[in-house]
């Protein structure tokens, strides 16, 4: 009876040792080659303690000295400098990025994002850092955010802590104002949330006003003060421009508050005529001053022929560097040709070019021989564009991007000769065998 006991163990051990032979069930590998940064021989143990490998799998591991087959002379192996650079050091990432960005965003729907969050601020400040990253996500994700914002957003507490989440990410980090202006405007009109301390948008505007009633202080304030002062200046213009209010009819207008805002901002901003104030100034009527001036003027009001006055006399007396005086100019440029708007053009069949400033627009561009170009603006249009239409006569069958139209067996294609010219031709021939000669070498 013990005989066959005896002979399955004898089995068994046989098929460990061929585990352990060439050529067995599992045919042994070569062993892997140690990092070149790894002590060789006898330091091999320690390194390995070092690296977190235990000291009883050393059996599994392959070493220098670990069979015959390595029985080859030892080459020492210069170590290799290791760097304590990473990619993912912070002076990669922008100012406000949060490095702990959660991965869910890229590798899952976003249904089940919210999941894994243990608060309202971590699940906001991770959306707010996707839509920095990836701000064309904004249209297919945030009807899910505003779904999961309102199963979550239940107190005034939590209400206000969604609000300056959304405001600092506004203002602290560069190009996201746009991105944070038109997010405001959608829970503006998808949250459900109204507390009597104020819904979204008021408290919104609640917070902002905080910082415009500092306004005179913080454009006489140090560097520092005034870029964040700046920030808050355009994130107001963006506010200005996509945050929609429904009126009692249903007309969409824009916040009356905020037009008021911004003029006094201006006064503040040109009140301090340093470089950061005035560039400021400029951006935001680059982005504001059409939609400005035509509110202002709906209500009979003057106000930006009084802002060009500022500006005029801030070039004529401040102290700003010639760039910025620069910039000051081309903005009274731009406001002198209705901020590059067209208004009222001439339907097109009383269209001349006496009365549509667009009336050549569409006209072609045509070169002379010399190479000068010409519209049918130039006073000389008619006559050179007849020259090249007397042109084109020589070659019927072409149009002007060179597609050619002629059929099979038309005689004007028929009389061209395709033979080269001897001297060509023998000039080809040379050139083939030249470079046949090169890729044989």
């Amino acid at each position: 009876g013990a005989r066959p006991a005896g002979g399955a163990s004898r089995g068994s051990g046989s098929a460990e040792e061929q585990q352990h032979q060439p050529g067995g069930l599992f045919p042994q590998q070569e062993p892997l080659r140690p990092p070149k940064t790894a002590p060789l021989g006898t330091g091999m143990a320690e390194h390995l303690q070092k690296t977190g490998i235990p000291s009883g799998s050393q059996d599994k591991v392959s070493v220098l000295d670990s069979g015959p087959e390595m029985a080859e002379p030892k080459l020492a192996v210069d170590p290799v400098a290791t760097s304590n650079l990473s990619a993912k050091a912070p002076e990669f990432y922008p100012p406000g990025y949060n490095q702990n960005f959660n991965q869910n965003f890229t590798d899952s729907s976003f249904e089940d994002r919210c999941d894994g969050y243990l608060t309202l601020a971590e699940y906001v400040q991770d959306f707010l850092n996707h839509l920095t990253e990836q701000p064309g996500c904004f249209e297919t994700e945030i009807e899910q955010f505003a779904e999961t914002l309102n199963g979550w957003v239940i107190a005034d507490e939590a209400l206000q802590e969604l609000v300056e989440l959304i405001y600092q990410q506004a203002t602290s980090v560069p190009n996201f104002s746009y991105m944070g202006a038109r997010l405001c405007n959608y829970l503006s009109h998808h949250l459900t949330i109204s507390p009597q301390s104020g819904n979204f948008r008021q408290l919104l505007l609640q917070r902002c006003r905080t910082e415009y009633e500092n306004r005179d202080e913080a454009t006489k304030g140090d560097e520092t003060t005034r870029k964040q002062f700046h920030a808050f200046v355009l994130f107001l213009a963006e506010l200005y421009l996509n945050l929609e209010i429904k009126g009692t009819k249903g007309q969409v207008t824009r916040a009356e508050i905020l037009q008021e805002g911004l003029r006094e901002l201006l006064n503040a901003l040109f009140s301090n005529p340093v470089d950061s104030n005035l560039i400021c100034a400029v951006k935001l009527l680059k982005l504001t001053g059409s939609v400005l001036e035509d509110a202002w003027k709906e209500k009979g009001k003057n106000d930006m022929e009084e802002m060009i006055q500022r500006i005029e006399n801030v070039v004529l007396d401040a102290n700003c560097s010639r760039d910025v005086k620069h910039m000051l100019l081309k903005l009274v440029e731009l406001r002198s040709s209705n901020w590059g708007r067209v208004h009222g053009t001439t339907p097109h069949a009383e269209a001349t070019p006496e009365n549509d400033p667009n009336y050549f627009m569409n006209e072609p561009t045509f070169y002379t021989s010399d190479g000068v170009p010409f519209t049918a603006a130039d006073p000389d249009y008619q006559e050179k564009y007849q020259e090249l239409l007397e042109r084109e006569d020589l070659f019927p069958y072409y149009e002007e991007n060179g597609a050619d139209l002629s059929g099979p067996g038309e005689l004007y294609f028929d009389e061209i000769d395709d033979e080269m010219d001897p001297e060509i031709e023998e000039a080809y021939e040379k050139f083939c065998l030249e470079s046949e000669h090169k890729r044989k070498q």
